[in-house]
């Protein structure tokens, strides 16, 4: 019997498959007079399983899920993938992505991607109700997604409005 545990992950240039990102000021805030140059240095994989998508703690690649990028809504996706560049300017910086010493929705890290796609969310003309939306997964307990806003500044009263 013999595993070969040494395989290969196919990784895609992230900009053959999104392109115009380079243009984008909110990704252009991000990595400013570089951003060309790392989105096309900047590798995606796409995987089969369920779920959105993160940044590779080992490498800073992009990992996103195919079932994601096919069923998602495009305002999401968008938003997504600008949180997710701040994400890879953090690992740029030798930032720690995962640090468990904080819950998801206090992590520096996370707050900081949040409040960019936040910031972005609101020039596409989102109302408070639909990027509170936004914030919201399945795996966030209310008072969570309450504490998550209240951190990126998006006021949501969910007393008058539960959804």
């Amino acid at each position: 019997m013999k595993i070969r545990r040494d395989v290969n992950i196919v990784l895609h240039k992230f900009t053959d498959h999104f392109q115009g990102f380079e243009k984008v000021e909110a990704v252009r805030e991000v990595f400013g007079e570089e951003t060309e140059k790392i989105l096309n240095e900047l590798k995606v994989e796409f995987v089969s399983r369920r779920g959105y998508m993160g940044v590779d703690e080992q490498d800073g690649h992009l990992i996103i899920s195919a079932y994601y990028l096919k069923s998602g809504s495009e305002r999401d996706i968008y938003l997504d993938i600008i949180h997710e560049l701040v994400h890879v300017k953090q690992y740029m910086q030798g930032q720690k992505l995962f640090d468990n010493r904080y819950d998801y929705v206090e992590r520096p890290t996370e707050i900081e991607a949040y409040k960019h796609a936040v910031k972005e969310a609101r020039r596409l003309g989102m109302t408070e109700k639909e990027i509170y939306m936004y914030l919201r997964t399945e795996w966030m307990r209310e008072e969570d997604l309450a504490r998550l806003a209240e951190a990126v500044g998006v006021h949501h009263d969910t007393r008058t409005d539960p959804s």
